[in-house]
């Protein structure tokens, strides 16, 4: 990890799939954002495991992962997450053994406890019904002893995987995986760019309870935060609409692609929709370069945090990339 006087950047990339465009279009846009915020800068490349959303293309994480690694060279490259009750660990410590052995010392796995769907999917993805998430301490625990050194004792081995020391985070958007990932001493990341509620209370458990680990000698959190930017503050506010329209259709139960942006959010959703919508992305930046400086340093300035990553859900491809660039640009400035 890079040192405490600085402070990286990093892209949270969800695939998106925008109104009339194709999933093929989505995954090439991510390769090509990939490769320019490798060139830019940025520390790592995060994509997340969702299912049964129309908008998303990062379903099948791990394989999006090695098209990405693969036209990538330097940047880390990792999940942001995958939802470990969906899976048995011993399959994903061998997908990332896979991408480790392909891909040495720039794979992350990230891992979270929600199914990342709706509940008829989840069923769908054979989750049990008494709850696979009542299980993840123990499953991180298990996927972690996939990845250490072979013991003569274990009878089933992560091949490959086995003695890669994959680095694992926890990924919350309540207190739950804070507490985890200071009781196992493991990096944390908060979802704050769809979660800003508990923010600064899940950091402060994390620190407060942190113990050091093979893993980590001291806590590392990242913050997670939707960041719009573009050359003047109303384009960026024009480019958010496609944001807000798509967490509201998320509150309908009605995912889809993410939608054009527009003139005024008020003309397509109701004003309670808009309330609930810019309650979850309160913590959003959205502007210019100085206002997108300003947000990210006084964000830096009240979590403290040691790395911030960036989601940027913006319906125009060659927007999204631009934005990426401004963010990139005032990074060096900011300091905690």
């Amino acid at each position: 990890m890079s040192d405490a006087s600085t402070v990286p950047l990093s892209v949270l990339d969800l695939s998106p799939i925008t109104q009339g465009s194709t999933i093929p279009q989505a995954f090439n846009r991510s390769r090509e954002l990939a490769i320019q915020a490798e060139k830019l800068g940025y520390y790592r490349y995060w994509m997340a495991e969702h299912h049964n959303m129309t908008g998303i293309g990062s379903a099948a994480t791990s394989v999006l992962l090695g098209y990405i690694a693969g036209a990538t060279s330097t940047i880390r490259v990792g999940a942001g997450g995958v939802m470990l009750p969906n899976h048995a660990p011993l399959v994903i410590a061998e997908q990332f053994g896979t991408l480790e052995s392909l891909y040495p010392g720039r794979i992350d796995l990230g891992l979270g406890r929600a199914p990342g769907t709706d509940q008829a999917t989840a069923q769908a993805l054979r989750r049990s019904k008494s709850g696979g998430a009542d299980r993840f301490p123990d499953d991180v625990v298990e996927l972690q002893s996939y990845f250490d050194d072979a013991q003569p004792h274990h009878q089933v081995k992560a091949v490959p995987g086995q003695g890669l020391q994959v680095p694992i985070w926890l990924l919350g958007s309540s207190l739950y995986s804070a507490q985890l990932a200071a009781k196992l001493g493991l990096p944390f990341a908060y979802a704050s760019h769809f979660s800003p509620d508990m923010l600064l209370q899940a950091l402060s458990l994390y620190r407060e309870n942190f113990k050091p680990s093979a893993a980590l000698a001291k806590p590392y959190a990242m913050v997670c935060i939707n960041v719009i930017a573009a050359d003047t503050t109303r384009e960026a506010k024009f480019m958010f609409t496609s944001l807000q329209q798509q967490f509201i259709h998320l509150l309908r139960g009605m995912p889809g692609p993410l939608p054009r942006p527009v003139e005024d959010i008020s003309s397509v959703v109701a004003h309670h929709e808009i309330y609930s919508a810019d309650h979850t992305l309160s913590l959003s930046v959205v502007g210019d370069k100085d206002k997108v400086r300003t947000g990210l340093q006084n964000l830096l300035q009240e979590t403290q945090a040691d790395e911030l990553m960036i989601n940027g859900q913006i319906y125009d491809h060659h927007a999204r990339m631009h934005s990426f660039k401004i963010i990139s640009e005032v990074g060096p400035e900011l300091t905690k």
